[in-house]
């Protein structure tokens, strides 16, 4: 698959007020230590919990809230017709409220699975085609967490700081099988929050079999 852009991102877009309300919102809820596919069992042991740690370490909460969808789908919409992707999307997933404080941190990952949802019903045979981060917090108030994009899924090149995100309100939008990463974050705390969006799996395709065409 050929890309001219490999994401789209949207400048301090969203609020400030109305990402304090997502904030708080989110805070109102009891927040749990994030997994990943490897690690799918809420009752981790100790050691599974350490080896997770290592791959990813943040608290998130699900949130499905009418408002929330209502100001971030539209960007998507744009995103997904400006970047030239087209891709056919029939639904979002609950949205994740995510907190990074001091250390912690989401190592390499795409969003995609290899094989659709086979649960639960209303997503089976569902796959994550577009994903989207939105920051909810000043860039002021914390260090470290930069959000990185790797291009070819080399770990070494083409490694690309995306500094479009950094401010409070900004989103970015990308094809659900990019590699990207959170670094850790040194200092204060780091809000976000991320949604996936669904089409029906029709073809089998190798997230790991594309080329992207930079114009950089």
């Amino acid at each position: 698959m050929n890309l001219a852009e490999y994401y789209w991102w949207f400048e301090s877009v969203i609020p400030e007020a109305l990402c304090d309300e997502i904030i708080k919102y989110g805070n109102l809820h009891n927040k749990k230590l994030a997994t990943t596919g490897n690690f799918t069992d809420e009752k981790l042991n100790k050691e599974q919990e350490e080896k997770l740690k290592k791959e990813r370490n943040s608290n998130v909460v699900f949130l499905d809230e009418a408002w929330i969808y209502k100001e971030i789908q539209p960007y998507i919409y744009v995103a997904n017709r400006n970047a030239r992707w087209d891709f056919q999307w029939e639904m979002s997933e609950t949205c994740q409220f995510t907190t990074y404080g001091p250390n912690q941190h989401y190592d390499w990952h795409c969003d995609s699975f290899k094989k659709p949802y086979d649960k639960p019903p209303f997503r089976k045979g569902l796959i994550r085609k577009l994903s989207m981060t939105l920051s909810l917090t000043d860039p002021e108030e914390y260090e470290g967490g930069d959000f990185q994009f790797d291009f070819r899924d080399t770990k070494s090149k083409n490694i690309l700081t995306c500094k479009e995100i950094k401010k409070k309100g900004s989103i970015v939008v990308f094809p659900s099988f990019v590699w990207h990463r959170v670094t850790p974050v040194t200092k204060g705390i780091r809000n976000s929050l991320v949604c996936w969006n669904l089409v029906w799996n029709e073809t089998r395709w190798d997230r790991n079999k594309f080329t992207f065409i930079s114009r950089v």
